[in-house]
């Protein structure tokens, strides 16, 4: 087994083609310095593969890598043909190579300056947080979103990324709560439905901030149009009992590619792709399982189309009651579990 960069750091072992050595004595700094990446990119899910690339000028003899927080020996690595690139591989990332890196090139004429900084975070280390809209995930064009990232696991920080946009991220303290959860609450500021709005967040610890946790599950945040509504029924009919399996359609005969459930007070969007059960039409099923008295409430849907983040309008509401029985000593009656009204706390 290779032994893993960790281990080549700190012991000073030697590979063929491969080698830890001490900087070489030459003058730093006389030659431009090197472009440093990762492939296939700097954030990485624990046990993944990663290469660290250095590139820098044609005649290159080596490469260095160094890691802040680590002393020489440094990683060395022959130039690849045509001897303007080293290659750095990393077979399983962990936590033990996360952190900021930086390299080097020596030529006959000298030692670089160091590239600029990469840092290599690895995640899936903590368990994921929750991720929310403050109000609904809802809104309306040119609105202003506030999105709120939780976890119970006592996290620090949290890192909340767009979709699509790897340099689109925000990163905020952690507040303090009871029984030791942590959250935060991240502005996004002005939103329009001119490209899609998808979100997810990490979080970290302090002392270990390019450890993060597993992604939270995306957030859509989803944009009404004026495009024709769709209908939202239930086979089932709008009163249910407590246990029995419960499925709302949403259908248009519009061509929706996608269609999207929203519950009142709650922060769930799920989609699913259209349908056509007949000729110009297009419809959903959102099967919700045995119904509990969290399913009580009034529910919309949307129709969207694949190339749009806009949505339709919402449908007419439909509201969905659960019948359950008492508790123990009012046998023989019957609670009618009604629709919810407002947001829950986080």
């Amino acid at each position: 087994m290779t032994p893993s960069l960790t281990a080549l750091l700190c012991l000073g072992v030697s590979l063929p083609g491969l080698s830890v050595g001490l900087r070489p004595q030459v003058q730093a700094g006389t030659l431009p310095k090197p472009t440093i990446w990762a492939e296939p990119g700097s954030v990485i899910p624990w046990g993944s593969p990663v290469t660290i690339w250095c590139q820098g000028t044609l005649g290159v003899r080596e490469f260095y890598l160094n890691k802040e927080g680590s002393s020489p020996p440094w990683y060395r690595q022959p130039s690849l043909e045509p001897g303007d690139k080293g290659k750095f591989s990393i077979s399983h990332m962990t936590q033990d190579y996360a952190g900021r890196y930086h390299c080097y090139y020596l030529s006959s004429t000298g030692l670089s300056e160091r590239s600029d900084s990469l840092e290599l975070v690895v995640t899936e280390v903590h368990s994921k947080p929750t991720l929310s809209a403050l109000l609904s995930p809802v809104v309306t064009s040119g609105g202003n979103v506030t999105l709120q990232c939780g976890s119970w696991e006592g996290l620090d920080g949290f890192i909340l990324t767009k979709e699509g946009e790897p340099k689109s991220s925000w990163t905020l303290d952690a507040q303090r709560y009871p029984h030791g959860q942590t959250q935060a609450l991240i502005p996004v500021g002005r939103v329009t439905p001119s490209h899609r709005w998808m979100f997810r967040c990490h979080g970290f610890y302090r002392d270990t901030p390019q450890v993060w946790s597993a992604p939270s599950d995306p957030l859509e945040l989803l944009f009404p149009g004026v495009s024709g509504k769709p209908s939202l029924l239930t086979p089932q009919g709008p009163v249910v009992a407590s246990g029995q399996s419960l499925t709302l359609q949403c259908r248009s005969d519009i061509g929706y590619d996608r269609f999207a459930l929203s519950q009142e007070g709650r922060q769930a969007l799920p989609q699913r792709p259209g349908r056509q059960p007949q000729a110009g039409l297009s419809q959903a099923d959102f099967p919700l399982g045995p119904v509990t008295n969290t399913h009580a409430g009034r529910y919309r849907c949307y129709g969207g189309h694949n190339l749009s983040s806009e949505w339709s309008a919402p449908s007419d509401p439909l509201d969905i009651l659960v019948a359950g029985e008492e508790p123990a000593g009012q046998s023989g009656t019957q609670t009618l579990y009604r629709p919810c009204r407002g947001n829950p706390s986080w």
